[in-house]
């Protein structure tokens, strides 16, 4: 039996509850795709191996945090209405 709590205050939630909220988050990066220009005058394949093995030897997860982050939590009513009032909050 999966057990669901809300992830803001920790309250018991059900699963077919008509108080449980599910809200998702991407973050990515806002730059578009990376265009290569094989065309070019010099060899980029020296530049290409490189950026490749700095990516092997880089954390996965610093990388994916530099990408792409896609997270999802369980609310309940009350949290939903916090989280809607101020979706994000300033830090002064």
């Amino acid at each position: 039996m999966i057990r669901y709590e809300c992830d803001g205050c920790g309250a018991s939630l059900g699963a077919n509850d008509a108080g449980r909220f599910i809200v998702k988050l991407e973050v990515y990066a806002a730059a578009g795709p990376v265009e290569l220009d094989l065309s070019a005058a010099g060899d980029s394949s020296a530049e290409l191996t490189e950026l490749l093995e700095r990516l092997r030897q880089a954390d996965a997860n610093d990388v994916e945090d530099q990408t792409y982050r896609s997270f999802r939590f369980d609310l309940c009513d009350a949290c939903r209405r916090i989280l809607i009032a101020n979706p994000l909050p300033r830090r002064d």
